[in-house]
C-alpha cells in the first residue's frame, strides 16, 4: 500500500485532482467528509464546539452551521487553532481507521488522503508520498470569490489562513499546476500516478525479498 497525501489551497482544484486519481484507480480517504461527521450533532466534538464557541453557530437542525463558525475563525488566529485542536485529532484517528480497511481488502492500493490541512496539522507525517495541487495566485483568488460568493478581502483572509501554497511546494513529491487547461492538469496527474505505481512495485518487491530472507 502507499499512503498519499494531497493538500493545496482553498479552491486550488483538489476535489477535481482527486477525481482524476480515483478514476485512475486509486482509494480515496477524504478529510473534508471525515470533519463533517466527527462534528456531527452529538458526537464529542460537536459538544466541545458548541460549549466553547456558544450555541449561536447551530442550525435549527442542531448541525453546525459552517458558514457561522467560518466567519469567527478565519477572523481569529486563537479561536482557529481551538477549533482545529477539536477538530484535527478526531480526523486523523478515523482515517487511520480507514487505512486499515483499505489495507485488509486491497493491500497493494493507493490511497489518496485528500487534506486540505495537511502540512498544518502534520497528517503529512504519515503519509509516504505528498501531493500539492498549486494555482496562480489571482486565479486562486478569483475561483474562491466565484465558488463562495466572497469579496476579494474575504477570499485573501481565508487564504492567508493557510501556509502559502510556496511553502507546502516545499513538502511535496508532485506538484500538481492547475492554473491551466483540464487536460494540462489531466496530463499532471498521469504521469504522477505512474510514477506512484512504480513507486508501489518498488516498495512491495523490496517488502516480499525481506520477508523472503
Amino acid at each position: 500500500m502507499l499512503i498519499v497525501g494531497l493538500t493545496g489551497g482553498y479552491a486550488s482544484g483538489k476535489s477535481t485532482v482527486t477525481k482524476m486519481f480515483v478514476e485512475l484507480g486509486a482509494a480515496l480517504i477524504d478529510a473534508d467528509q471525515l470533519a463533517r461527521e466527527v462534528v456531527e450533532p452529538e458526537k464529542a466534538a460537536w459538544f466541545e464546539i458548541v460549549a466553547h464557541f456558544g450555541k449561536g453557530i447551530l442550525l435549527g437542525n442542531r448541525e453546525i452551521d459552517r458558514k457561522a463558525l467560518g466567519e469567527i475563525v478565519f477572523r481569529d488566529r486563537e479561536e482557529r487553532e481551538r477549533l482545529n485542536a477539536i477538530v484535527h485529532p478526531r480526523v486523523l484517528e478515523e482515517e487511520l481507521r480507514a487505512i486499515e480497511k483499505i489495507r485488509e481488502r486491497e493491500p497493494e492500493a493507493i490511497v489518496i488522503l485528500s487534506v486540505p490541512l495537511l502540512i498544518e496539522s502534520d497528517h503529512y507525517r504519515h503519509c509516504d508520498k505528498i501531493i500539492v495541487v498549486t494555482v496562480d495566485e489571482e486565479i486562486h483568488i478569483k475561483r474562491l470569490m466565484e465558488r463562495d460568493g466572497f469579496t476579494r478581502e474575504e477570499a485573501i483572509r481565508r487564504i492567508s489562513a493557510q501556509i502559502p501554497l510556496s511553502e507546502k511546494v516545499g513538502y511535496a513529491d508532485f506538484v500538481v499546476d492547475n492554473s491551466g487547461s483540464i487536460e494540462n492538469t489531466e496530463r499532471q496527474v498521469k504521469e504522477a500516478f505512474s510514477s506512484l505505481n512504480i513507486d508501489l512495485l518498488h516498495r512491495s518487491r523490496n517488502i516480499k525479498q525481506a520477508l523472503a530472507r
